[in-house]
């Protein structure tokens, strides 16, 4: 599975269960980054796509139906404990430090950058996506 997960500059995902921020243009990013493939997510996240794409799937146990070259985009659940079955991880970089009590950090060990870029967003002027592939084993 492909994780994708938005964090801030200090690694926030969420502030008192609500996500940071949300953009079109990075959603719009994700689906295209996906090209088709399954984009599988929790009803917290399935609002923002509606109307959704025949590829983005909507299960509150999302990350246990993903399957290999799917995606999984997290944003009120902690992606860590999925990190063994991923074979890529994609940062979405909000390019700012908001308040957070939930935070992801992925580790610098097993994972090997393979791209990064920056995109104008709908609400921030700039968001940096960060692509890692799973270091050979």
């Amino acid at each position: 599975m492909i994780l994708a997960v938005c964090v801030d500059d200090k690694g926030g995902m969420l502030f008192n269960r609500r996500r940071q921020s949300q953009d079109r243009l990075l959603r719009q990013n994700l689906l295209e980054e996906a090209a088709g493939r399954a984009v599988w997510m929790n009803a917290y996240s399935y609002k923002q796509f509606v109307p959704a794409p025949e590829n983005v799937r909507c299960a509150e146990d999302f990350f246990t139906q993903a399957g290999e070259g799917e995606f999984c985009f997290f944003e009120d659940e902690d992606p860590a404990p999925w990190l063994a079955k991923a074979e890529e991880v994609i940062l979405y970089c909000w390019n700012r430090a908001y308040p957070a009590d939930r935070r992801f950090f992925l580790p610098q060990k097993g994972w090997t950058p393979a791209r990064r870029e920056d995109f104008p967003g709908s609400s921030h002027e700039r968001i940096t996506k960060e692509v890692f592939l799973r270091a050979e084993r």
